[in-house]
């Protein structure tokens, strides 16, 4: 079958749907699941192009709800041609640009448009939007929202570029009443200054340790503990993204109980990546919030298992080779950012097998629960009569390497590179049009632009 056409149907023996693995076919038309059919009630039509995969597993396509795309403007980091490509080899049928780190950033509807227009005709999966609450522009919130955008991001510390500044308390509580009755969410990088504890630590800076302790627990349960506050007063969907310390789960959980419609997402770094393990030197580590130690490791996998986090996504953060300052070994001195958007699937099926994960578990936590967040719960994220027929078609039991020749993003640079990991990617499927298959890309982006329309989607986890 040819790259780029038309899928009518995809026969597996294991098709995974629900909490159960399955032979079955999946009959698709106009791009949706029109129905899934056990082999023995399906019959072949003349003219049906069906796609037979053997024992590879077939699932919803993954939903990455926290991707760093940077176009326009830093498009030498990564951009909407290479990042929708990493996105396709690694099972990947929808992400959602970060507002922040492209110029200008997603602040207000003029920027907005600017970035549609840069992404246009580049995207080799669907993308969805999110927006940005800097000091200032609240009123610029609503019109992004009948632009289409599906919620918005706000930092509580230095973001780390000036063209996307911190909020104030203040800021907060504007951007809330402006969102309040929209049905949108925002989203909290919640790190926090609070001193004393991030005065400047000294300290040899190749070693990671030394970055750790200058960005200790007590920042993220202090920012968490605000985000809390907000959201039970305003009761605003609210959304902690990349979670790093398993210390604040507690205080979600709280919030939770009270009510609060609050949700809250980890990474495949703070999954598979251990503060203890990290060489001297090794930048290509560095992340905001740090990576910690094995122990708070396995609380956040824990709390993965309960339910306590809803969701893991790569916040697939890349930058240019110098600004990891790989020669100096400066963890101080580097970008913080994380490339991982290709390997998430096999990240995590890795390491959650191991721990009696699911793969129904691995639906829920990649492609459903994000899609929820992103009010694209309607379309993506589940294999059922309806929704968008994005599929990945992959093998969890087969090992592979990362090596660099088959990194698709940009800048090949990533912690992970060596890596050996359980799970290959065979296909990839959007909307029925076969988009990746062994390797290879069909030959334009097939990808659409996705537009939220808060009032029909308020979707909640």
């Amino acid at each position: 079958m040819e790259l780029g056409s038309l899928v009518s149907a995809v026969r597996s023996n294991r098709v995974l749907t629900g909490n159960e693995v399955s032979p079955a076919v999946i009959i698709i038309k106009d791009g949706k699941i029109q129905q899934i059919l056990s082999c023995s009630n399906f019959t072949e039509d003349v003219g049906c192009e069906v796609l037979d995969v053997g024992d590879s597993l077939v699932m919803p396509g993954i939903v990455d709800c926290h991707v760093h795309v940077n176009e326009p403007g830093r498009t030498s980091w990564e951009g909407f041609w290479t990042a929708t490509r990493a996105a396709a080899a690694g099972g990947v049928t929808t992400i959602v640009d970060m507002p922040l780190n492209s110029i200008p950033p997603t602040t207000t509807l003029r920027n907005f448009q600017e970035k549609l227009k840069e992404a246009t005709g580049k995207c080799f999966v669907d993308v969805a939007f999110w927006g940005g609450v800097v000091p200032g522009n609240q009123l610029e919130l609503r019109p992004m929202i009948q632009a289409g955008v599906a919620g918005f991001k706000c930092f509580l510390i230095h973001s780390g570029v000036d063209e996307f500044p911190h909020v104030a308390e203040f800021d907060l509580h504007t951007a809330m009443k402006q969102l309040q009755g929209t049905g949108s969410v925002l989203l909290f990088h919640a790190e926090m200054d609070v001193h004393p504890t991030t005065e400047k630590i000294g300290g040899d800076p190749s070693h990671y340790s030394t970055f750790l302790q200058s960005r200790p627990d007590i920042m993220e349960t202090e920012a968490i503990r605000t985000v809390t506050e907000l959201c039970l007063q305003y009761r605003v969907r609210c959304h902690i993204v990349h979670l790093s310390s398993a210390k604040a789960l507690k205080l979600i959980q709280k919030a939770r109980q009270a009510g609060a419609p609050l949700t809250v997402e980890t990474t495949h770094h703070y999954l598979s990546l251990c503060a203890e393990n990290i060489p001297l030197g090794a930048t290509q580590f560095k992340c905001c919030p740090p990576i910690r130690g094995s122990a708070n490791q396995e609380q956040l996998w824990s709390a993965l298992k309960t339910g306590q986090i809803d969701m893991v996504v790569s916040d697939h953060s890349p930058c240019t080779p110098d600004l990891k300052k790989l020669e100096s070994g400066d963890f101080t001195q580097a970008w913080g950012g994380i490339s991982s958007l290709q390997f998430g699937l096999p990240l995590f099926w890795s390491s959650a097998s191991k721990r009696d994960f699911q793969l129904a578990d691995v639906v829920r936590l990649m492609s459903r629960n994000p899609a929820y967040l992103s009010s694209l719960g309607h379309l993506k994220g589940s294999l059922a009569p309806g929704f968008d027929a994005d599929l990945v078609i992959w093998d969890p039991e087969t090992g592979f390497q990362i090596q660099e020749e088959g990194i698709h993003h940009r800048n090949k640079l990533t912690p992970y590179l060596g890596f050996t990991l359980q799970g290959v990617v065979r296909a990839t499927i959007l909307r029925g049009q076969l988009v990746y298959k062994d390797g290879n890309f069909c030959s334009e982006p097939l990808g659409n632009h996705l537009f939220i329309c808060q009032k029909t989607n308020q979707a909640q986890l």
